[in-house]
Order: C-alpha cells, then structure tokens, then sequence
C-alpha cells in the first residue's frame, strides 16, 4: 500500500530476553521473601488482637467479680454510697471451701441461719455465714452486711471479704477469726480463765473504739442495733472486732433518733426507749455497750438468774448495789486470777453505769467513753441509780411479740 506503514514482528533478540528472565527472576525471588514476612506480621497482628480481646474480656469479667448484681437489694438508705467494689465468690467454689457446708464446719448458727469455716482454693481461711432460706428479713440483713461495712476499715470491726447470690442463697464471706466470739469464753466456765483483766480491759476499749468509729468517724452514722458478746469476735491475740450488721442502720445528715414499729435486737442489751418505744440513736447503742461492759467485768449474763446476783433484780441493781457501797471487788468475775487495777474495775462499772442510765440524754456519747477509759484525768459525772425494767426473752432475736408485752407491763406500771 503506497503511503503506508508496514509492521513487522521479529523474534526477541539475546540481550531482550536475558533481561526479561532477570526480571522474572527478581521478581520471583521479593515474592519468596515478602510472602513469609507478611504471613509472619499477620500472624503477630492476629495474636495481638487476640490478647488485647481476652485482656478486655478478663477485665470485664473482674469488674463483674467486684460488683455483683445488687438491684435486688435496693435501699431507701441512699445516703451511702452504691458503688461498692468488693469480690464475688462462686458459689462452688464456696461450696468446695466448707466441704459442702457440712455440720463439722459450723462455727455458730442463729435466727439469720449458720456460720462455717472454709478455706478457699490459695489456703485462706474464711468463715461463710449462709442465710437461711426462710429468714424473713434475709434480704434486708444481706443488704445490711454488704452496704454497711464493705468499705468500713477499722481494726476493731470484722472485715468483710466477699459475698455471693446463688438462686435463693444469700452468702457472706468473713476474714475468719480463729477465738471465735467473746460469749465462747465470758460464759464458759472452763475457758473464762484465759480472760486475764488486762484482756477483759483491753476487749472493752477495743469495743468501745469500734463503736467510736461507726458513730462518728466513718463517713455516715452508723447504729448497729445488736450489740453483744455473741456479736464481738476475737482474733487470735484476743483483740475484738464486732460483727453482724444485719440489724443495723445508717442516720444521715442531722438525724438524731429514729422510730420503728418493728423491734429487733435482743432482750437485756436493749435501751428502755427502744424495747418500749421503738426509739433508737447511738444512745442505744451506748446503752447495749453499758451491758456489755458489765457482763465482762463481772462474767455474769444480763439474763443470769436471780441468785447468780445475790438478792437483787439484775445484773444492773447489782453493780449498781456494790459500787455505791464501795465494794467494787465483789463485782469483779473471780475467774480473773493475778494482779488487776481496782481503779480501772472501779472506772469501768462507773462507765457502765452511765452508759445504763435510763433516760438516753443522760448517757456519753462513744467519744467520751473512750476518752475515761483510755485517761486517768478525764472527769466523769455521777451516774444515777437505774430504774429497772423487766426483761421477758433475752434470746430472741426478733422483739416484735414482746415489744406488745412490754408496753402492757409499762402501762400497767408493772416496769419500775
């Protein structure tokens, strides 16, 4: 074709397909090399991924540890804090901790149900306290024990160390206190020897610190409402730590007293006010604390029969008898064997007998009663002579009946 282009193909020359297959070659060769790096980096961003989800997922999992579903134990006592932080145990592992639960394992039991020894997996020992399943007020004490003293820190109250809701099991996880509680040796006539004057004296400081804390130091009023040997634990160098707050209630802002239809508590550790009137404030508490420290100096129950007193009422008329006479030692328990300080048995029914008055007004505040007891020179006011109401179930751990009985007597002008 004239004016045309003619193309013609010919076969590759030496030097173009030598460089060619150089290329191939090179290429082949980044292809070796690139592919194990990139699987290599792939496999690192895949492991990474990996740990970074099962990090999250373990953390989520440990918030959930340290706070357990509580939104069925609501409170109207919002004036403490909710966000709580403390462990949920399983409740298998509780299981396997007390040999299912067996009886050689209990350590006590009461209205709310049985406390037992455990030892958890790490070789920690713990004391378990399983609500029963029909306790009435289960919720309310769960609730108490948990809100109340999970972020209560004080040398002189027991610790709570976890809690767990399994169906209808409600369970709360203690530091375990290997002398258990102050009842197990006050009363026991083999073991109450061990309780030189100097223990006895030093428990009944030790109490009254530990109230001192819940009145007025931790972060809102705290009443604890039951307070008695039974109730005060001993840890193994005797020093005491109260416990079980499932009857008690928080004050917030300026309250100075609160009233209940519904008494509970027990019998001879109760204020005049309350038992009669449903009536309580840290005042009651003082009062629970006047009989307690009674009951220590002298070894006697509040609820000891007649003649274990001599020939008076109670075991209130019968301090009361022998301290205005002088005869402070007669009052003394004659299991404390060894020296002991007439002065501090002396100040110590005088503190217990303040802390008993009748009328709640009259009675020290937990910061005064410190204060005479850890002090010589601290002043103390002259307590009057109590009048004694009667006592009908010192053992009841639910009043309500009684509080009916007890108005009866009152009205009745049988209570003196």
């Amino acid at each position: 074709m004239l004016g045309g282009n003619l193309y013609i193909r010919l076969a590759g020359s030496p030097e173009h397909s030598s460089a060619v297959n150089t290329t191939k070659s090179g290429v082949s060769v980044v292809f070796k090399i690139a592919l194990p790096v990139i699987t290599f980096l792939l496999t690192l961003t895949c492991i990474y991924l990996v740990c970074i989800c099962k990090q999250k997922g373990i953390q989520v999992n440990k918030e959930t540890l340290k706070k357990p579903a509580l939104k069925h134990l609501s409170t109207s006592q919002e004036v403490w804090d909710q966000n709580l932080e403390f462990q949920s145990i399983r409740f298998e592992d509780i299981a396997a901790a007390t040999n299912s639960f067996h009886d050689t394992n209990v350590l006590g039991k009461g209205g709310f149900g049985k406390v037992y020894k455990g030892m958890l997996e790490d070789g920690k020992e713990v004391a378990v306290k399983r609500l029963s399943k029909g306790f009435d007020q289960g919720i309310e004490h769960f609730r108490n024990e948990v809100v109340l003293i999970a972020k209560l820190q004080h040398k002189n109250l027991v610790r709570l160390l976890g809690c767990c809701i399994h169906e209808d099991e409600k369970l709360l996880i203690y530091e375990y206190l290997p002398n258990k509680s102050l009842d197990q040796f006050l009363f026991d006539v083999a073991r109450k020897s061990i309780l030189d004057w100097p223990k006895r004296f030093n428990i009944i400081k030790g109490v009254a610190r530990g109230l001192l804390y819940l009145h007025q130091d931790s972060r809102t009023t705290i009443i604890h409402r039951d307070l008695k040997p039974s109730n005060i634990l001993l840890d193994v160098e005797m020093n005491p730590k109260i416990s079980d707050f499932g009857m008690a209630r928080i004050f917030g802002g300026n309250e100075q007293q609160e009233s209940t239809r519904r008494v509970v508590g027990t019998y001879g550790y109760m204020s005049p006010e309350y038992a009669m009137e449903g009536i309580f404030s840290v005042k009651s508490d003082t009062y629970s604390f006047g009989i307690l420290l009674l009951e220590i100096v002298s070894g006697l129950k509040i609820s000891s029969p007649n003649h274990l007193v001599m020939d008076f009422s109670n075991l209130i008329s019968f301090a009361w008898n022998l301290w205005a006479d002088g005869k402070v030692k007669d009052f003394v328990d004659p299991a404390v064997t060894g020296s002991y300080s007439l002065d501090e048995v002396s100040k110590c029914i005088h503190v217990g007998l303040l802390c008993v008055q009748d009328s709640s007004g009259s009675r020290p505040h937990m910061s005064s009663v410190v204060s005479i007891l850890d002090s010589e020179a601290m002043p103390r006011a002259a307590p009057r002579q109590p009048m004694y109401f009667a006592q009908i179930n010192y053992e009841t751990s639910d009043a309500t009946e009684d509080l009916g009985a007890l108005r009866r007597l009152k009205d009745d002008n049988w209570l003196m």
